[in-house]
């Protein structure tokens, strides 16, 4: 199991597209994006219905994967260690990988950054499944706006956090 390429199909081109389309009415001001490929190709598409140029930033990439990096996946491990994070236990990981609280201190100063940089406007960021569900693990266990399994984080779906002086939360 890997994490680094590949590319988008036909059917996440389309997703990519239509995720665009949705989010034309919220005024987005700005595209940022993961360096993982498809992630970079799902923003590229995005914010070219936007109008917009995309920010490839590090440390938005997935969740590493550690000692199960190139072998087959194994899914109840995986989901056990999804699901806890999604409860907001953020301790455990895979055997050499990163736990969830990893995740959330890599990625919440790149988002930190962007709110910064975006400040009172909208911001499409393309990230993973893990690290949405290590954030909502961090800022909002249980909200009705998460995820409802740990295996429920469809390609191209949007989650809302917001920023101000009190810190993050999840609005929708």
């Amino acid at each position: 199991m890997g994490v680094s390429g590949g590319s988008l199909t036909a059917v996440g081109r389309e997703e990519a597209r239509v995720l665009g389309e949705r989010l034309r009415s919220e005024r987005v001001a700005g595209v940022v994006s993961s360096e993982l490929s498809r992630a970079v190709q799902t923003a590229e598409i995005a914010a070219a219905v936007l109008g917009l140029p995309v920010q490839v930033r590090e440390r938005l990439e997935e969740f590493a994967l550690g000692d199960y990096l190139g072998r087959d996946y194994e899914p109840v491990l995986f989901h056990q260690v999804l699901a806890s994070w999604l409860k907001g236990d953020l301790e455990p990981g895979l055997p050499g990988g990163e736990t969830g609280q990893q995740v959330v201190d890599r990625v919440l100063p790149v988002l930190d950054e962007m709110a910064d940089q975006f400040r009172g406007e909208t911001l499409l960021v393309v990230t993973h499944g893990g690290v949405i569900l290590s954030l909502f693990g961090l800022l909002a266990p249980g909200s009705p706006y998460a995820p409802t399994h740990e295996d429920d984080v469809p390609h191209a779906a949007t989650y809302v956090f917001e920023c101000d002086a009190d810190g993050w939360r999840s609005i929708g």
